[in-house]
């Protein structure tokens, strides 16, 4: 710091300056949003970048959005080059043209003073519809991009401050719910609006110059405490392999395969020998490939390395083209984050090998996503309801997992019951915990959830994405694995399983129901302390037969017995 007469208290007080701002701005979506899966389920994200497009914080919203900022801001400073004014704001979609999948919208906002960009507000929402073939746009089985919705190449949403009311009317006219889709893009434009002006005052504060000063010394520090890190590590190769059940066409197990190669400072992680695209709509663009693999390797760093672009210069990742994790056009990708997680458990797996303490098991497998869209019976309105099932972590080194939780690579929330009742035509017969769906370890994994819905609109189209039907989250040094996840549809008294990507037509009464996957354990079940055993027993997380086979505990009079159960353990450790 020293070189650039860097002076240490203003560095910390205009970093947590950023972080204070994308924080309001994350409020500010969360506070002004109109459709349930931004305002409730949270699943957007807000950043701040530099007049160069570099990440400068990150708000502790969506992980899995924010790493493809970089190759989104990249595609507007190139297709805008020259082209920007005070009042522009910047949106897309369209994942072969800097996007990720069709529903999330990015928007761009450059902040001027003195005529000069000195940064971008940066807003990434989910919307409910985009148009397509299914309400929610976010079908597993469409086969191609141009059955997903509307594609949103980079163009100017508002020019000199004035509407484009020619897009606005082409989103309105496309998309299902244009009330909530457009009040959800009027809640991002007001969040940017609050990022430039609390850049602004920054600016005003310190001057252009020496702020973009501190801006390149915070992204250097970020740069320098991941290095540091990385360095500490052993060189070499470590690979894991990790599946998706399929994608909803073929049973065909698919690869995700990952080396991460530790050189120095630096990490290279590839992507060759994963699966080819496939059919269905789970393929990953690279940029939310390489934004998973970032968040991965961010989770085995210390916490107080910043989570600005300082952290990507220490980390390259490849993937083959025409890859499920590189696609060609018309690829379909709608159902992609589920790929996205699959991807965050197979960098974790490899990571396991360098910094096992820094790890945790796979979780649930990402959250599960049921949509059900129709109208209702008596106003006719259409409804459409996106609920992610958020479930359970794995075991930790040192702890258990979390359950009912989100996924490490999102922060987003389960849908309230009273919340989707009051919304939906629809009711919640059931939510709960899993009971012995958590991997046995050490520390065993979190248990999954179980939502089970009943539809009370004359009909309606059941969308819903989940995996871990045929592989199960995994566990780490010897920890078990989590129970697998199921779909069940009851219809007049009679039980069908169903795959674990399904779209379907359902008719009032119906219910789905799904169990949903825990995490996997860390360490020798062996080793569990008996108390913790007792404590799971009594909570009814695990039932005394869970105990027995995977613990080796032993009861006498439906208590357990500490003598004989130590005698068991050992007989088992022996076999």
């Amino acid at each position: 710091m020293a070189d650039r007469k860097i002076d240490p208290i203003t560095f910390a007080v205009i970093k947590s300056g950023l972080d204070t701002i994308v924080d309001d701005m994350a409020y500010a979506v969360m506070r002004t949003a109109r459709s349930p899966i931004v305002r409730d389920v949270l699943d957007y994200s807000v950043t701040m970048c530099d007049r160069q497009g570099r990440i400068l914080s990150q708000a502790k919203t969506v992980a899995l959005h924010l790493g493809a900022v970089p190759d989104a801001i990249d595609v507007v400073l190139e297709r805008f080059a020259g082209k920007l004014a005070p009042g522009d704001v910047v949106v897309l979609n369209d994942p072969y043209d800097g996007g990720m999948h069709l529903p999330d919208i990015f928007m761009f906002k450059p902040i001027f003073h003195d005529a000069d960009i000195q940064g971008f507000s940066v807003v990434v929402a989910h919307h409910c519809d985009v148009g397509g073939r299914v309400p929610g746009s976010n079908a597993s089985d469409s086969t191609e991009i141009f059955q997903e919705g509307l594609r949103i190449a980079p163009m100017k949403l508002y020019e000199r401050g004035v509407p484009n009311e020619t897009l606005f009317k082409i989103i309105e006219k496309n998309v299902r719910l244009p009330e909530l889709v457009i009040g959800d893009i009027e809640a991002q434009y007001a969040t940017c609006n609050i990022g430039e002006r609390e850049l602004l005052r920054l600016v005003e504060r310190y001057g252009a110059d020496e702020l973009n000063l501190y801006f390149d010394e915070l992204i250097d520090y970020g740069e320098a405490l991941t290095r540091s890190a990385i360095a500490a590590w052993a060189d070499g190769d470590y690979e894991f392999t990790d599946y998706i059940d399929g994608d909803g066409f073929s049973p065909e197990p698919i690869p995700i395969k990952c080396r991460i190669s530790v050189r120095g400072d630096h990490l290279h992680v590839d992507f060759a020998g994963s699966a080819p695209q496939v059919r269905g709509a789970i393929n990953s663009t690279l940029s939310f490939t390489k934004s998973s693999t970032y968040l991965t390797v961010r989770c085995a760093l210390d916490r107080d390395v910043p989570n600005n672009a300082g952290v990507y210069r220490c980390i390259t990742v490849s993937a083959p083209e025409g890859s499920i994790l590189n696609p060609l056009m018309p690829a379909p990708v709608a159902a992609r984050a589920l790929t996205g997680y699959r991807v965050v458990d197979t960098v974790m797996g490899a990571l396991a090998q360098i910094a096992p303490r820094k790890v945790m098991a796979a979780g649930e497998g990402g959250n599960t996503v049921v949509v059900l869209g129709g109208y209702d019976r008596q106003t006719r309105e259409p409804f459409i309801l996106v609920d992610m099932i958020n479930g359970a972590w794995g075991g930790r080194s040192d702890q258990d997992g979390i359950e009912g939780v989100t996924n490490p690579s999102q922060n987003m929330s389960n849908l309230p019951i009273e919340t989707l009742e009051a919304r939906y035509p629809i009711m919640m017969e059931e939510y709960s915990l899993r009971p012995d769906s958590c991997g046995a370890g050490e520390y065993r994994g979190g248990l999954g959830l179980v939502r089970q819905y009943r539809l009370l609109a004359e009909e309606a189209v059941l969308q819903v994405r989940a995996d871990r039907y045929v592989h199960p989250p995994y566990g780490l040094f010897g920890g078990g694995a989590a129970a697998l996840s199921r779909n069940v549809l009851l219809t007049d008294g009679a039980a069908e399983e169903l795959d674990s990507k399904i779209t379907r037509n359902i008719r009032a009464g119906t219910a789905i129901r799904h169990e949903q996957a825990g995490g996997g354990g860390y360490g020798d079940p062996l080793k569990r302390q008996v108390e913790r055993i007792r404590t799971d027993l009594s909570e009814g997380k695990i039932s005394q037969a869970y105990a027995a086979r995977h613990y080796g505990v032993v009861f006498a009079d439906g208590e357990i017995d500490e003598a004989a159960t130590l005698v068991r353990r050992r007989e088992m450790e022996a076999a």
